[in-house]
């Protein structure tokens, strides 16, 4: 079925209006109207082709993994779901379902890759799999998930990537009472690991190279701020923290941020930063410290977050935009000059 979207055309265009194709939903599909969609750091990324090593982009590319909106259809073997339920989808829409990492509800970790909500190899409809600025969206229900109508669903929206990718780790490695965890970088992932690092019971440290994040930071739930650019604010961090959670997709000093892990902490890196980290192999060695990465996370723990969430009360900081701002919200967000994700609202769309 023809469906209105937003896309970019090359790597240097700006996103513009597109038809792209739909398909019908099968017996196990979802159709879902889509009300609201996140816009990530990496719709930025894969629109402009830099990740072309690891992700070349298929152009033209519909971004969006962000997704939240009303269940329109059903295929006729779905039990999860029924029209007029509101459902979202992540960063995957398929899997192989058969390798190890996908019988372990790992399907994010999929030995022959997951099918990604956009700029992935479709396996049903053949070609490229198109995301979530656009009107519509059907995804097996074995990929669509449930949102509780006790959350504001624009702010739910970045759940479906932010939210995740910073729940999984500190879920992972034990965050909790009792533990010491840092966030790197208060931006769109790193405002979500603060949140979910306190409701989960750790004394949380946020690290900004902006003072005036010093007060916000707070507000999210740290316990405590730290202006990495102030000397003496990191050396009294240093060796005292059990994990480091670091958010920043820019160029940064990674070893400052090893060297504040103590005996067996651990350093996960969720930001994707466009060149390699020089790591200091000292920085590891002494005291057996480990650099570590983790991407998203599978079906079911996403299920398990947007629940925690629901139980909360916790949702992403939002700005709500229309459709046509989306070319100026990625200039902000290279300025890092959002609140901390844009949304886009969908019906913007149909105006």
């Amino acid at each position: 079925m023809s469906t209105r979207a937003y896309a970019a055309q090359n790597a240097k265009s700006p996103l513009g209006p597109f038809t792209c194709q739909r398909r019908d939903p099968r017996a196990t599909d979802v159709e879902i109207d889509i009300l609201y969609c996140g816009v990530c750091h990496s719709d930025l990324h894969q629109t402009r082709d830099e990740w072309h090593d690891f992700a070349p982009t298929a152009y033209p590319c519909v971004p969006g993994h962000e997704i939240v909106g009303r269940v329109s259809k059903v295929g006729k073997d779905v039990t999860k779901f029924k029209v007029g339920d509101i459902a979202a989808v992540g960063c995957m829409v398929d899997s192989c379902r058969t390798c190890e990492s996908c019988a372990k509800g790992l399907e994010q970790y999929c030995t022959s890759f997951p099918t990604l909500t956009y700029n992935g190899q479709d396996k049903i409809s053949g070609g490229v799999t198109y995301g979530g600025y656009s009107e519509r969206v059907v995804v097996d229900e074995a990929f669509t998930l449930k949102v509780s109508d006790k959350l504001n669903l624009a702010a739910t929206a970045p759940l479906l990537c932010a939210g995740i990718t910073t729940y999984s780790p500190l879920k992972h490695w034990g965050a909790g009472p009792g533990t010491k965890v840092g966030i790197v970088g208060l931006g769109g992932l790193g405002h979500m690991g603060v949140k979910f690092a306190r409701a989960l019971g750790a004394h949380v440290v946020l690290f900004t190279t902006s003072p005036g994040k010093v007060e916000d930071g707070k507000r999210l739930g740290a316990h405590e701020v730290v202006v990495s650019k102030n000397a003496d604010g990191m050396k009294a961090q240093a060796a005292s923290f059990d994990f480091v959670l670091d958010a920043v997709s820019a160029e940064h000093d990674i070893n400052a941020y090893l060297s504040l892990l103590k005996l067996d902490g651990t350093l996960c890196l969720v930001g994707a930063p466009e060149k390699p980290l020089p790591v200091a192999a000292f920085n590891l060695l002494m005291p057996r410290r480990s650099f570590a990465g983790s991407g998203i996370g599978g079906i079911a723990e996403t299920q398990e977050m947007l629940d925690f969430c629901a139980e909360r009360g916790i949702t992403s900081d939002v700005e709500v935009i229309p459709i046509h701002k989306i070319n100026e919200a990625y200039d902000r967000l290279l300025k890092g000059d959002v609140k901390y994700r844009f949304v886009i609202d969908m019906a913007s769309l149909k105006a």
